[in-house]
């Protein structure tokens, strides 16, 4: 029995930290509805310069990401596990891939009413046609992950 037991659990899937990634979902779904960034209204004032709301989201969370990276390079921070972090400098060779990328994910957001961090917020908070979007995203992820060997990078 005891050894039967044994076998199991090593044979049975990897759950850690499922709860606590399930757990900060919800709070940045929560985080996301509270501050409106998840609201078809203030991303279409954003794309028609009407209001400064969602620049200013972007704009700290961009401030944010840069001193948190700042940080970790500085304090040499590894994770939690004890692993070093490791960021890769960006080559600026081929910026015509920056550009199509943003053009292709700024038309997705637009056309879509969401960029794709809060499709689950929109889900969740009674806008069902959302699954179409993230059915979508799934799809072009999954076709760019079997293409990504034929495309020239």
């Amino acid at each position: 029995m005891l050894m039967s037991s044994t076998v199991s659990e090593q044979t049975s899937p990897r759950t850690d930290g499922v709860v606590g990634y399930l757990a900060l979902g919800i709070l940045f779904g929560i985080v996301l509805t509270k501050s409106e960034v998840i609201s078809w209204f203030r991303i279409q004032e954003m794309f028609r310069f009407q209001a400064f709301h969602m620049y200013g989201v972007i704009g700290g969370a961009v401030g944010v990401a840069s001193v948190a990276v700042a940080l970790i390079k500085t304090f040499n921070v590894k994770t939690i596990r004890g692993d070093q972090i490791e960021i890769s400098p960006k080559s600026m060779d081929q910026i015509h891939r920056y550009w199509i990328g943003g053009i292709v994910f700024g038309l997705g957001w637009a056309l879509a009413g969401a960029c794709p961090g809060p499709l689950f917020a929109l889900i969740g908070s009674g806008v069902p046609v959302m699954a179409v979007a993230v059915v979508s995203a799934v799809a072009g992820t999954w076709t760019y992950g079997a293409l990504r060997p034929r495309l020239p990078h």
